[in-house]
């Protein structure tokens, strides 16, 4: 039988190295729910996952001693936060740490796909500057870049891309005070727009919020670049936008069934795909696990959590 002395946590997903030492230096570390007996499965009292982690109810009545789900990643739209509150049970993420580098990741897909910047390092690479030069691009600086979603890292972007000369409007619930323009309406802002970057949370009430109807007000010259989460763009209508011309071009790094990229959006010139990387530093990912074994030091030691969902 494993040790008693130290609570039960369970990883749900891969952990990296540098989160599973420190918790299990302090916590007794299992992993995977299917491979706990019985005794193990009432000893569980904390769940760690990254943020593709799935807590639904029937896990939730499966754990009846869990006390804390702490998500290493910003989103948490895999776990149920109402039947989570429902029990008692706690749900810590980590914002705000991993802001900056996620609204790089914006800058850089916007900058990649105006500019063409991945097929202009293959032509270098082939030799077909020797035979002609690269075709002209799209500059930055007075175009319109629609935000979908202006929250910590929808305002990250927002503020890079406006110092590229971008000229910022965004769609959310509610009207900010902000100097940008809101759109109540996103088909609105997605046709006033030359590049649409969704930066909204994931879940069931934004699921294929982009979809054809949005993708055609963007229309033949719009870039879309997604850097949230696969499950808010219709990714087989983007695929077709971007086949019959529809679409000018997409930069993504997030994707409906990672890490299965489908072979059509591989295949597209006009797209530039990155492998969810947008907060893959080693001074963000080292901050985010810090903050999730901060928040469950904070819960067993009966202080307020660190970084409680909203």
């Amino acid at each position: 039988m494993r040790g008693m002395s130290r609570p039960a946590l369970l990883f749900l997903t891969p952990i990296p190295e540098f989160l599973r030492t420190p918790l299990e230096a302090e916590f007794e570390c299992w992993e995977g729910e299917q491979r706990l007996n019985a005794e193990e499965v009432d000893r569980v009292r904390a769940i760690v996952g990254h943020g593709g982690v799935q807590v639904d109810a029937v896990m939730l009545d499966r754990l009846p001693a869990l006390e804390i789900v702490a998500v290493f990643g910003v989103g948490y739209d895999g776990v149920d936060v109402a039947a989570c509150r429902a029990r008692e049970v706690a749900v810590t993420h980590t914002p705000d740490v991993l802001s900056a580098e996620v609204a790089d990741t914006a800058l850089a897909l916007t900058l990649a796909t105006l500019r063409r910047l991945v097929e202009a390092d293959a032509f270098v690479r082939r030799g077909d500057w020797e035979r002609g030069a690269f075709p002209l691009t799209q500059r930055l600086g007075g175009r319109r870049a629609g935000i979908v979603g202006l929250g910590r890292i929808g305002r990250e972007i927002a503020a890079r891309l406006a110092a590229c000369g971008m000229r910022i409007a965004y769609h959310g619930r509610t009207e900010q005070a902000v100097p940008y323009e809101w759109y109540p309406v996103l088909t609105e802002l997605a046709a006033a727009s030359d590049v649409l970057v969704i930066a909204c949370p994931g879940g069931a009430g934004t699921r294929h919020l982009i979809d054809r109807e949005v993708l055609d007000a963007l229309g033949r010259e719009g870039v879309l670049i997604n850097i949230s989460r696969g499950s808010v763009v219709d990714e087989a209508a983007l695929i077709a936008a971007l086949q019959e011309g529809r679409v000018a071009a997409a930069g993504l790094d997030v994707y409906e069934d990672e890490p299965r990229v489908p072979m059509a959006l591989r295949e597209l010139a006009q797209t530039v795909l990155l492998p969810h990387v947008g907060s893959a530093t080693v001074e963000t990912r080292g901050a985010m696990a810090d903050l999730v074994v901060k928040n469950l030091r904070a819960h067993f030691a009966g202080a307020p959590l660190l970084t409680p969902v909203p």
